[in-house]
């Protein structure tokens, strides 16, 4: 009887490989022939799961969300609104091999979203519920004067800057924690 294919599957397997490729080609010049090889299947597997380069990056990029979300969701048991926004940001920061190769997949799609509307929308989207998730958070705690969508965006611009220091060696993992620390202590621990 013939194995069932999880479609799924090959798709995950297929984005994994064009996410090792972009950590370290970044995203322009490779190719569904690149992506073949580094999975270990022919071309016309990649091309029977997606019909285009951009397709496929779309799917690896949600790919990469869903990751982040489900570490953070294990992460992130009943707790206070400081500590949920603290554990969901640790899961972006790149602290361990996991992280650090999403990191570099994160930049190489950031950089090919400034030429592709379509991968742009897609980041975009994504940014934007990230922030309002963290804004939502920041208004469950009371904000203290703060408006919680600039707080929001302060947080993940301040991941996103730490996230491409660390990246580059710029900091040690225990810096880049306690700067994100001081941050959630004055977004969340303010006086009223």
């Amino acid at each position: 009887m013939p194995r069932k294919v999880d479609h799924r599957e090959r798709r995950e397997l297929l984005a994994d490989a064009l996410m090792r490729l972009a950590a370290t080609e970044g995203l322009e010049g490779v190719s569904l022939r690149q992506v073949a090889a580094e999975a270990g299947v022919s071309t016309g597997m990649v091309q029977h799961y997606f019909r285009t380069k951009d397709e496929m990056m779309t799917f690896a990029l949600g790919m990469v969300a869903d990751r982040i979300r489900a570490r953070s969701a294990e992460a992130v048991l009943p707790a206070a609104p400081r500590e949920i926004v603290r554990s969901v940001l640790l899961q972006i920061l790149p602290l361990d091999d996991t992280r650090r190769l999403e990191g570099h997949v994160g930049l190489a799609f950031l950089a090919y979203a400034a030429v592709k509307p379509a991968i742009r929308t897609e980041v975009r989207e994504g940014a934007a519920g990230m922030r309002g998730f963290i804004a939502q958070q920041l208004r469950t705690a009371g904000a203290h004067g703060i408006d919680p969508d600039i707080g929001a965006i302060t947080l993940m611009a301040l991941v996103d800057g730490l996230g491409m220091q660390l990246l580059s060696g710029q900091y040690a993992d225990e810096d880049a924690v306690a700067a994100l620390d001081v941050q959630l202590a004055l977004l969340f621990d303010a006086p009223a």
